[in-house]
């Protein structure tokens, strides 16, 4: 991958602040491709930004990851489940589904995931399904009075996730919010959930790299670590501060716009 300083920090940026955002990241990192010409960003970029995203919201929900670990670690040995312990065991049953459609449909997903058409069409779509949930009549429960059901649910939502330009944290928000959580609950345990996916895939694509990185490619990945985890960090305090005041409308709205934009783009390139 050859890119300029500012051309890898750019991206970088972008996808610091999409993985977490309901915005879709597959539909923003089309767009440089696209209207810039600019050359797909490669395997070193999907390492960086996955680990970089790891590091921040593990930094950033340190004292939650602690506090699900050790009641996760008293249900293990027989210590009792308390309200953490089964916050922490719906995680893991809400991970398998895509865990499993990740390992069956991967190449599938390699196929479309730079389809202008498809992610400019789910954009639009899951953005207007967002809204509906976010205006969904219901009581609101905090993260810890959350059932097997709702995890379930939650879990097979991030399958869907796999049809690029859905947005994995928007579509589990938008699932936890049709299940009756709160604004704060659905966006934390999105979050937390996407720690062990981002664990597989970074474990996944590092692996590749392993095989076929060079010493060039390392220097760029540690940069990218570094902006990736800053931007994300920074992404995730404001976003959690923003939904408890004004909720999902302004991600909405921009989806919506970010959708007309892409097939804009797609129909005038075909017409």
């Amino acid at each position: 991958m050859e890119l300029d300083i500012f051309k890898f920090t750019f991206l970088a940026v972008l996808q610091g602040i999409t993985e977490f955002l309901p915005v879709s990241s597959s539909a923003h990192l089309i767009l440089p491709k696209e209207l810039f010409g600019w050359e797909d960003q490669g395997l070193v970029f999907d390492v960086a930004v996955h680990v970089g995203s790891l590091i921040a919201v593990v930094s950033y929900l340190r004292r939650d990851i602690a506090t699900l670990f050790m009641a996760w670690m008293r249900s293990c040995v027989g210590k009792g489940t308390d309200k953490d312990g089964r916050v922490a065991w719906f995680i893991v049953l809400a991970t398998i589904p895509a865990g499993v459609g990740g390992l069956l449909f991967n190449d599938a997903v390699e196929q479309y995931s730079r389809s202008m058409l498809l992610i400019g069409f789910t954009s639009i779509f899951f953005g207007i399904v967002l809204y509906f949930a976010d205006k969904y009549e219901g009581v609101r429960k905090p993260m810890d009075s959350m059932n097997i059901k709702t995890a379930i649910i939650i879990g097979f939502a991030q399958l869907v996730a796999l049809i690029p330009g859905t947005s994995r944290s928007g579509i589990t928000l938008t699932a936890g919010l049709f299940c009756g959580l709160d604004r704060t609950a659905a966006a934390k345990f999105s979050f937390l959930l996407a720690i062990p996916i981002i664990v597989a895939s970074g474990l996944f694509k590092g692996l590749e790299m392993i095989e076929t990185g060079t010493s060039g490619q390392w220097a760029i990945l540690f940069y990218a670590i570094a902006v990736s985890a800053i931007v994300s960090f920074a992404c995730i305090h404001y976003f959690l501060s923003l939904i408890t005041r004004i909720g999902f409308l302004p991600f909405v709205i921009y989806r919506v716009l970010l959708g007309l934009l892409l097939l804009a783009i797609y129909f005038l390139r075909v017409a």
